[in-house]
């Protein structure tokens, strides 16, 4: 495709040089660029893309996306916004994908993931080959592919669109990240229906303030989906709903298009009616009745029947490291999840509150160069939910790991120090070895925080193998009369 042709649709856009230079590729990283590549001069935090123009020339760039001329001789479309640019020019590049496949944006603080787990095995189940791309994984016609963020770059992503078309897929459940609205990741997706989960304190690393990181998940709603889809029983989903016109959900009973009634739960999840459907979901807690319901209204929402959503929703697994259990033939319950928010901890201790007899211990901790203030409330969300707390290392990066442990443990040793014990122990292997020792007959053990991970990061972005489910494993086989799962159900 022709430079000039790309450029048309870039906002004010100029080009310098030959406009009529083919491009046969995109790319943002000039590690990635080949012959004929159309290489975008994109600044960050730490780096500027217009350093690496020279290089991305060297190396057969055809020409450049910049926000200021550059002396490198070859044709260079200057726009006000490189990064914004990126989205309709990998649009226009890729053939429009999105206006052929069906796009279910889910946006909020939790519950993104689940949702749209959920979405898909409900389109799936009706027999709409559906990919996925969120935070756990990303799948192309039915194959599992790695993730490094939860919303990829505008250009992977309307290249990963195209290959979900070719591949067969006819619709896509997708997590939008606040980082992508915000930083036009999103911007040229045809979304069909875009749901809002909940909106709690996180990333004020990157946001200014809570209203900053509203307006950041507005953007999705902006975008012109055919269909919206709100929470009412969020406050910031009520106050979305009463600036569009949507369609909404309620798990608590509020008078909404899409109302849970009759709630109940068991040892093996939940059950509720939505009008005259009941619907059983394998997922225990109450927050993922909320999440089955949003899926469920997403799915009717795409012309799916409600009773065939129902049935899907019944044996729909939970996503990799939400709400996981580790079974290793120990007479107590562990489970894994991804919760790393105060409001999160909370609504998975709920539920592990639910399923015990006995003791719930919470091992926890907060990420490094990420958002301190949510520090002390973490702790404070554990020691209120739980009877022993082990606070230690998540994702340090560059920050003092105990230092974390500090900021964590001044919450949970607030006003609940005499309803909560209190442990510190840095190590992050050592802490879920811990609390498993202390666990008897009848407790709960909820390791937060990371879920399906399978890293730790330090200092310097160093990076260790590190996975809370694997390492569980390894420390419950240790503990005296644990034969692991297979010696468990053979007795």
């Amino acid at each position: 495709m022709r430079l000039d042709e790309l450029a048309a649709v870039a906002e004010d856009a100029r080009i310098v040089g030959d406009g009529s230079v083919e491009i046969g590729d995109l790319a943002y990283d000039s590690r990635e660029v080949g012959p004929g590549t159309l290489f975008f001069c994109v600044p960050g935090e730490k780096s500027d893309g217009h350093d690496f123009a020279p290089a991305a020339v060297e190396a057969g760039a055809a020409g450049l996306i910049v926000e200021r001329e550059l002396p490198p001789e070859v044709p260079q479309v200057v726009v006000g916004d490189a990064r914004a640019a990126m989205a309709p020019i990998a649009a226009r590049f890729y053939a429009d994908p999105t206006a052929e496949l069906r796009i279910v944006g889910v946006t909020g603080t939790n519950g993104k993931t689940t949702t749209a787990f959920l979405i898909r095995e409900i389109l799936e189940a009706a027999g709409v080959r559906c990919g996925l791309l969120g935070t756990v994984k990303q799948v192309v016609g039915g194959a599992e592919e790695e993730v490094e963020r939860t919303t990829p770059e505008a250009v992977d992503l309307q290249s990963t669109f195209r290959r979900m078309l070719e591949s067969g897929d006819r619709a896509c459940a997708m997590e939008v990240s606040s980082h992508a609205l915000a930083l036009h990741r999103s911007d040229a997706i045809h979304f069909e229906v875009a749901l809002f989960t909940n909106l709690t304190q996180d990333h004020l690393d990157f946001h200014a303030d809570m209203e900053d990181y509203f307006r950041s998940k507005r953007l999705l709603f902006e975008s012109g989906p055919t269909a919206a889809i709100v929470n009412l029983d969020d406050e910031y989903g009520r106050r979305l709903a009463g600036e569009l016109d949507c369609v909404t959900f309620s798990a608590e009973g509020r008078d909404a298009d899409f109302t849970a009634r009759g709630v109940s739960f068991d040892a093996g999840g939940a059950t509720f009616t939505v009008g005259e459907w009941e619907v059983r979901t394998g997922l225990p807690g109450e927050f993922n009745v909320a999440n089955a319901l949003a899926a469920f209204a997403a799915a009717v929402s795409l012309g799916i029947e409600p009773r065939a959503a129902a049935a899907a929703l019944e044996g729909a697994p939970p996503p990799p490291g939400r709400f996981e259990p580790v079974d290793e033939g120990q007479p107590f319950a562990v489970f894994v999840d991804y919760a790393h928010t105060p409001d999160s901890l909370r609504s998975v201790l709920r539920a592990a509150r639910g399923v015990t007899t006995g003791r719930l211990a919470a091992v926890v901790g907060a990420g490094g160069d990420r958002d301190r203030g949510k520090r002390p409330k973490m702790g404070q969300a554990a020691a209120e939910g739980a009877d022993l707390v082990v606070i230690t290392s998540d994702n340090p990066r560059s920050e003092d790991p105990n230092a974390i442990v500090g900021e964590v443990a001044d919450g949970a040793r607030g006003p609940n120090e005499a309803s909560a014990e209190v442990r510190l122990e840095v190590d992050r292997r050592a802490a879920i070895a811990l609390a498993l020792r202390e666990a008897r007959p009848g407790d709960v053990v909820v390791i937060a925080g990371k879920g399906h991970e399978r890293g730790q990061e330090f200092e310097a972005g160093r990076k260790v193998a590190f996975d809370d489910r694997e390492v569980a494993r390894e420390e419950l086989r240790k503990l005296p009369g644990v034969a692991g799962p297979a010696a468990a159900d053979a007795g």
